[in-house]
């Protein structure tokens, strides 16, 4: 499945009519999990193969694990379309999304930052102390 979305993100973005689609297959949460990490060793994707990947998979839908791999390539690769799915990730699953408040503000991404702060302070009242100290900093 990587080799194919490997090849999906280095296509031209014009698809030649006789070109064949790839299929993809149904993936059980672990097997996302393995694709999406993988897939965050890849130095570029596309908006076009993130777009792709969320529909195929219904990413926003999935558990806990496989959203918070999917939200890391949305900031990796600055998906801005799909920063509404950080947001909820960094609401819902507060303790999981302790890293990604770093990665947020680490890039140096003033829209990044945004969402980092926004999700903040919506949320820090409900976080546990320890959690809301590692943010806070």
């Amino acid at each position: 499945e990587v080799e194919k979305w490997i090849r999906v993100n280095r296509r031209p973005r014009k698809r030649k009519r006789r070109e064949a689609e790839e299929v993809f297959e149904k993936l059980l949460p672990d097997q996302l999990i393995l694709l999406l990490e993988h897939l965050l060793e890849q130095k570029t994707l596309t908006a076009r193969t993130l777009h792709s990947l969320e529909k195929t998979y219904h990413l926003p839908q999935q558990d806990a694990e496989v959203r918070h791999r999917w939200c890391e390539l949305i900031v990796k690769h600055k998906y801005t379309k799909a920063y509404k799915d950080v947001e909820r990730f960094l609401q819902e699953d507060q303790a999981m999304g302790v890293y990604l408040y770093g990665e947020l503000m680490l890039g140096e991404d003033a829209r990044q930052q945004q969402v980092a702060r926004r999700c903040f302070e919506l949320t820090k009242e409900q976080m546990d102390r320890s959690s809301a100290e590692v943010v806070a900093e």
